[in-house]
């Protein structure tokens, strides 16, 4: 009996190794370690940021907006100082297209005030991610990457926390990418419209990625196929590429 006692044991003493490799495994897949190991509550609330005419497109552009594919757009399509509007249709807008006009140049000139509002916020809270922030769950407040930051192995939650206003800044010194199929979850009563990406380089939406949220890029933003956005894809110097994607103005 007790040598079959110490077999069991160390069979169960295996297995659960075993165990904990495999869920130590998982977590290094789907969270980047070097993020904080559960996302703490701020208590200093953040404001959103006045879009004032910028607010009135769902796409705006510096140099170009290009779309291939059967893309819908709730929303103004604006491009300023750029002239090339290309791909609608077949592409479709719910909204007008303004190349160059008054409002289009106003509107740019409001996304950068916008986008340097964001980019100048502190906090003594503030919550500085790195790499992959898939798999996690963010609470209202600033965030802050000193470099990229990706979306993939794991889809990333908003969680307001019953607070309907609650709103949710991301500062990223480079570029935002996201895998496919990547999703952006809203808990909590958040609101598309008050979450706001400040991107220092580019975005990039992988393949049917859903996406929220106001997207204020430095350079260029390109959505591949079948990605959708609730809220706003603003380039403020480069160009929008799109490619059979559903974007509706929030």
């Amino acid at each position: 009996m007790k040598i079959k006692s110490n077999i069991l044991l160390s069979a169960i003493a295996v297995i659960s190794i075993g165990t904990a490799i495999m869920i130590t495994g998982c977590e290094k897949d789907n969270v980047n370690p070097d993020n904080p190991d559960g996302i703490p509550d701020q208590s200093i609330a953040m404001s959103d940021t006045d879009l004032k005419d910028a607010a009135d497109f769902a796409v705006l552009a510096g140099s170009a907006v290009t779309n291939t594919g059967e893309t819908r757009i709730t929303g103004d399509l604006g491009l300023s100082p750029g002239t090339s509007v290309d791909g609608f249709p077949p592409g479709e807008i719910t909204g007008t297209i303004r190349i160059n006009d008054d409002l289009a140049t106003q509107a740019k000139l409001d996304a950068t005030t916008a986008y340097n509002d964001l980019a100048g916020r502190t906090s003594t809270d503030i919550v500085t991610l790195s790499g992959n922030i898939g798999g996690l769950t963010l609470a209202p407040g600033l965030y802050k990457s000193t470099s990229t930051l990706a979306i993939s192995s794991g889809d990333l939650t908003f969680d307001a926390q019953g607070d309907a206003n609650a709103v949710f800044i991301i500062q990223i010194a480079s570029s935002l990418t996201t895998t496919s199929d990547r999703k952006v979850i809203l808990k909590g009563q958040a609101s598309a419209s008050n979450i706001f990406w400040q991107v220092g380089s580019s975005a990039t939406f992988g393949t049917t990625t859903v996406f929220k949220g106001t997207v204020l890029a430095l350079q260029a933003i390109t959505f591949n196929t079948g990605a959708s956005l609730d809220g706003r894809a603003i380039a403020r110097n480069g160009e929008v590429t799109l490619e059979g994607n559903v974007i509706v103005k929030q």
